[in-house]
C-alpha cells in the first residue's frame, strides 16, 4: 500500500527517514511531501539583542528553530569569534531554559549551560521558571505571573 506523508524529510543515523524506515517494514510505500516552508523574519533585530545580554535577565529556547536563529545570527553577521570571546560567557552568566532534551543538546553545542530541559513542554517549563522567578534577576522576573 502507498502512502502519502505530510513532512519534510529528515534522516537518522542510519541515513534514512524513520518513518519512510518504519512503515517500510510492515510493507508500506511512503513518499514524503514537504507541505510547510519557514522563514525567520527577526534575524536583524534578533542579532542586535542576542549582542547585548546586560539588556536581559536570560534566555528561553522553545524548539531547536530557535537555536537555529541564534546559529544564523552568529553566522550572518561574522560574530562567531565575539560569541567565542565574550558573548557566550555573558549568557552563560544568566539563566537559560530549554524545552525539552533534543532542544537542550543543541543549546549545549552553542556552548550554552541549561536548565529545565527535563519539565518536557512548555507549559512545565513556565511553571518551572515561575517556581524559581523568586531568584531571577529583574529583567527576567519582571512580568512573570506565577498564577499562569
Amino acid at each position: 500500500m502507498k502512502v502519502l506523508l505530510l513532512k519534510d524529510p529528515k534522516e537518522d543515523d542510519r541515513g534514512q527517514d524513520p518513518y519512510i524506515r518504519e512503515l517500510g517494514l510492515y510493507g508500506f510505500e511512503a513518499t514524503l511531501i514537504p507541505v510547510l516552508s519557514f522563514e525567520f523574519l527577526s534575524l536583524p533585530s534578533f542579532s542586535e539583542k542576542l549582542s547585548h545580554p546586560e539588556g536581559y535577565g536570560g534566555l528561553i529556547f522553545t524548539s531547536p528553530r530557535a537555536v537555529e536563529a541564534v546559529e544564523l545570527c552568529l553566522e550572518k553577521d561574522n560574530k562567531t569569534e565575539v560569541w567565542e570571546k565574550s558573548l557566550r560567557e555573558k549568557w552563560n552568566a544568566k539563566s537559560v531554559y530549554v524545552v525539552g532534551n533534543a532542544t537542550a543538546s543543541l543549546v549545549n553545542k552553542i556552548g550554552l549551560d541549561t536548565e529545565g530541559e527535563n519539565c518536557g513542554n512548555a507549559e512545565k517549563l513556565a511553571e518551572y521558571i515561575c517556581s524559581n522567578s523568586a531568584s531571577l534577576p529583574p529583567p527576567l522576573h519582571q512580568g512573570l505571573d506565577t498564577n499562569i
